[in-house]
């Protein structure tokens, strides 16, 4: 597969699953175009061991753990205090509240949900978190209900 297709399949799948990460647009957008600068590096080195998509998903959620990682060391009182904030373009309430509650879970939930929720295969799932099938079922089943019980709370 060239790279120009990859781009154009994975694009969106990758944005939404750093959204889960990190739950602001631009660092997401930072981070899904890091995770394709990744991918273009490093195509001619996949082994078709796993899918295609597989790979990208696993570069994609190491590159926004890796990122996390960067952030809880960088302090925040080093940040300039007259910077203005930007808004970012306007999510559906209810989309920037599920994004808001996924980016609060624990990091492998996280991941398990942002790729669930890109349809990619509970066995896909799988062999990128590094669980058993079962245990990411069980996983996907246990992370809705926190969702829909803080959906509930909020009355959204």
């Amino acid at each position: 597969m060239e790279f120009e297709n990859i781009y154009k399949t994975y694009w969106d799948r990758i944005f939404r699953l750093c959204m889960g990460f990190v739950n602001d647009y631009d660092a997401a957008q930072d981070l899904a175009q890091e995770t394709f600068i990744i991918v273009w590096q490093k195509l001619d080195t996949f082994r078709n061991e796993s899918g295609i998509g597989t790979w990208i998903f696993r570069i994609a959620s190491n590159n926004c753990l890796r990122q996390i990682e960067k952030e809880k060391r960088f302090s925040k009182s080093e940040l300039p205090i007259h910077l203005s904030e930007e808004k970012q373009p306007s999510l559906e309430p209810q989309i920037q509240f599920l994004y808001k509650c996924i980016a609060e879970l624990p990091e492998t939930e996280r991941i398990i949900i942002s790729l669930e929720l890109e349809d990619v295969k509970q066995a896909e799932i799988a062999k990128i978190v590094g669980l058993s099938e079962a245990n990411i079922r069980v996983k996907i089943h246990r992370i809705k209900e926190k969702l829909t019980q803080k959906f509930k709370e909020n009355g959204k």
